[in-house]
């Protein structure tokens, strides 16, 4: 108990985001001030590898961006006390405590279970991670289990790793059903949603393999009415479901496209009347709207950063908990664009963070605090 008397977090506000440095992956943290600024804090090394520049995956193009292909690569537990982190370069998983000053304190390092962790999800004291898998070596996609201690100590869950729909289903989210009972793994190339039951040991059972409206399922997000949104990267769309307690998905919306490329994360806004989708080739940031059945309609549409400026490839994407910033991480430049959101759903462009003097390529994953 010492650990989180000494740590636990008060009222503070910060933007995380992770580098994927294949020599030492860091977590760089900023401070958000309360017009939804930021500053950098400082890079606090997760003491596992990334990525870098390298594609998990021979099925995506090594272009340097978007390396991990997840969204979730970056987690903050609900309460908002502990962040991990996936370092897909040396197979494990990295969680820290928040301290009162925002400052991400290293707990634990431990191995992923698998190979290749791009994707991570908690509930409560149980955390799953996604591999990747590594068919060259013969490592099956999977997800793997953890409990996580009120300190933020990792055990992994006896009998808790799983096979995806196929050998080499490629992960691209991990991610808890509103009430914990289930989680949902977006498959990329086998264009699978499968489905696992939680079971109260933490083991699940599974999957129930539902198939994706779309092509190339990424970025997945349940609103809180258990409507769950997905992104399609290669449909270039949004599509939308309903989840049923057998495990079958019933879609709502059916890709819905923007006319962008490459639609690959989302993120809500608070009342969930919106959803803000990054199309990451296109540099691009599409608004839909959502209705009170979960029918998807596009609005509008904005570049990640200032048009006559460095274009930003926008990737992974947070809104802040009043409901006021949505931020997105920008795969090619290490930075972070910040956009006010208007009543109506829009957004207005207020900075293009750095923490650093350059830019570089393969930095993975965000979360709001």
């Amino acid at each position: 108990m010492q650990i989180i008397n000494e740590y636990y977090r008060a009222s503070v506000s910060m933007v995380y985001i992770m580098t994927n440095n294949e020599v030492m992956n860091q977590v760089i943290a900023f401070h958000r001030d309360m017009n939804g600024m930021l500053t950098f804090v400082g890079a606090y090394p997760t003491y596992g590898r990334g990525t870098g520049t390298k594609e998990v995956s021979t099925a995506t193009e090594n272009d340097g961006v978007d390396p991990l292909t997840s969204q979730g690569a970056l987690t903050l537990s609900r309460d908002g006390r502990f962040l991990l982190a996936v370092n897909a370069g040396s197979h494990s998983i990295s969680s820290f405590i928040i301290t009162d000053s925002g400052t991400p304190v290293l707990v634990d390092v431990k191995p992923s279970g698998g190979a290749q962790p791009n994707s991570v999800d908690v509930f409560g004291n149980l955390v799953y991670v996604a591999n990747v898998g590594n068919a060259a070596n013969n490592f099956s996609s999977n997800i793997t289990g953890f409990h996580i201690d009120e300190n933020g100590r990792l055990t992994l869950i006896p009998h808790s790793a799983h096979s995806l729909s196929t050998f080499n289903a490629q992960p691209a989210q991990v991610l808890f059903t509103p009430d914990g009972s289930k989680i949902l793994v977006s498959e990329l190339t086998a264009n699978h949603l499968s489905v696992f039951n939680v079971n109260t040991n933490g083991t699940v059972t599974g999957p129930i393999v539902n198939d994706s409206y779309g092509q190339g399922p990424l970025g997945a997000y349940f609103l809180s009415s258990g409507i769950l949104l997905v992104t399609e990267a290669d449909s270039n769309a949004l599509s939308s479901y309903s989840l049923s307690d057998d495990g079958i998905l019933h879609v709502i919306s059916g890709s819905v496209p923007n006319g962008y490329k490459t639609a690959c994360w989302v993120v809500p806004t608070k009342d969930e009347r919106f959803a803000y989708i990054t199309n990451t080739l296109s540099g691009t940031i599409s608004t839909y709207q959502i209705d009170p059945h979960g029918a998807l309609s596009v609005v509008r549409h904005i570049t990640s950063t200032p048009p006559g400026t460095a274009s930003g490839l926008p990737m992974d994407v947070g809104v802040s908990k009043d409901g006021r910033h949505f931020y997105t991480l920008n795969g090619n430049q290490g930075t972070v664009s910040v956009f006010n959101i208007q009543k109506d759903g829009s957004l207005a462009r207020l900075q293009v963070a750095a923490w650093n003097n350059f830019f570089y390529f393969g930095s993975q994953g965000l979360v709001v605090l």
